[in-house]
C-alpha cells in the first residue's frame, strides 16, 4: 500500500508556480531601490531553510500583536511560534543568515475559525507577523527594513548542518538571542511551492510583503517532529518569553536548497487606537532615523558563541554552510 507521500507527491509536482506573473514578467528589468541594485525579481538561489512551530499561549500572543486587525492564529486552542532561519547563498545583496521568530496570525476585522486559515489562506490573509529578524548585513537591514518596513537588525548569525541536525543561533551585543536546533526529518524529498505573507511593524505601520518558495523538502509532524527552542536574553526576543512556548514543537522542516522570490509590491496601513494616547503606545516599531544612515556593508559579524548553549552542534568550518 502506498504512504501518504507516495500519493500526493505526484500532485505537488504539477501545482503551479506561486510565484506571480508579474514577476516573471519583470524577469531581465534593472531597478535602484533606495540606492540598492537589483536585476528582477528579488530573488535567491541554492538557499537551505530550516523551520519548527511552537504551540504558545494565544492570548500572550494577542497581547503583543500592534493594531486591531491581527489576531492569533488558532491551532487546539494554542497560538503558533513560527521559527525560520534562511540561509541566503546566492542574492543580488550578497550571502547572508535571515533569522525569523514570528507569530502565525490572520488579518481581518474578526477573529478567524480554527483550521479553516490553512485551507483558505487567501480568505482569512493567513500570514505570520514577525517579532524579531536578525540578519548578518548591514545591507540586508537597509533594503529589507526600508523597503518592506521588516524589522531587520544585524546580529551574529550561524547556520550549521550535521548528518542528524540542523541549528542556528542568534547573539546579540554579547547576550543570546535565539538558539533553534532541529532533528533532520526523514528524507521524504517532498517538492513543495509556498506563498507566506510576512506582517510587520515600522514607522508606526502595518506592512505586508510576501515570498515565494520552491523547494524539495523533508518535514516531520506531531510526534515525528522534534527540536530544542532556547531564548536568550537579547531584547528583541524578549516579548516571546512571553508567549510560553512549548518543548514540543508541531512541526519541523528541512529545505536543503530552496529558491525564492520577494515580491517588489508590498502594502502598508496605519496602526490605530480608539484614543491619541492608545495609539502613541502602540508597538509600532522603530522609525525612518533607523535606516537613513545606513550603507551597504556586507560583512558578517563575529559568528555567534555556542558554549552558551549546553550541548549545541559544534560551530565548524566543516558544519557551517
Amino acid at each position: 500500500m502506498k504512504t501518504l507521500t507516495e500519493l500526493i507527491t505526484p500532485l505537488l509536482k504539477v501545482m503551479p508556480s506561486p510565484v506571480p506573473r508579474r514577476q516573471q514578467r519583470l524577469r531581465g528589468q534593472h531597478a535602484l531601490a533606495d540606492g540598492i541594485k537589483y536585476v528582477m525579481p528579488v530573488n535567491s538561489d541554492d538557499s537551505p531553510v530550516l523551520m519548527a512551530a511552537f504551540p504558545i499561549n494565544k492570548k500572550a500572543a494577542a497581547a503583543i500583536l500592534p493594531g486591531p486587525e491581527l489576531r492569533p492564529f488558532s491551532l487546539g486552542g494554542k497560538g503558533l511560534l513560527v521559527v525560520t532561519v534562511v540561509n541566503y547563498r546566492s542574492t543580488d545583496i550578497g550571502k547572508y543568515i535571515e533569522y525569523s521568530l514570528a507569530i502565525a496570525i490572520t488579518h481581518g476585522l474578526g477573529p478567524a475559525p480554527p483550521l479553516l486559515p490553512l485551507l483558505f489562506q487567501k480568505t482569512f490573509k493567513l500570514g505570520q507577523f514577525v517579532v524579531d529578524l536578525p540578519v548578518s548585513t548591514e545591507i540586508s537591514v537597509k533594503g529589507g527594513k526600508g523597503i518592506w518596513g521588516m524589522p531587520k537588525h544585524q546580529a551574529n548569525l550561524d547556520f550549521v548542518v550535521t548528518d542528524s541536525t540542523v541549528s542556528a543561533q542568534y547573539d546579540k551585543d554579547g547576550k543570546l538571542g535565539c538558539y533553534i536546533e532541529i532533528d533532520r526529518p526523514d528524507p521524504l524529498g517532498i517538492p513543495l511551492k509556498l506563498a507566506a505573507s510576512n506582517y510587520c511593524a515600522f514607522r508606526n505601520m502595518l506592512w505586508k510583503s510576501d515570498i515565494y518558495f520552491e523547494a524539495t523538502g523533508d518535514i516531520a509532524f506531531g510526534a515525528q517532529a522534534k527540536a530544542r527552542l532556547i531564548l536568550g536574553d537579547a531584547p528583541g526576543v524578549a516579548p516571546l518569553k512571553n508567549l510560553e512556548p512549548e518543548a514540543k514543537p508541531i512541526f519541523t522542516a528541512w529545505l536543503p536548497t530552496a529558491h525564492g522570490v520577494l515580491d517588489d509590491h508590498y502594502e502598508a496601513w496605519f496602526l490605530t487606537a480608539p484614543t491619541e494616547a492608545g495609539a502613541a503606545g502602540l508597538r509600532g516599531g522603530e522609525m525612518l532615523d533607523s535606516v537613513v544612515n545606513l550603507g551597504q556593508g556586507q560583512e558578517w559579524l563575529a559568528p555567534p558563541d555556542r558554549s552558551r548553549v549546553p550541548g549545541a552542534a559544534a560551530n565548524t568550518p566543516g558544519g557551517t554552510r
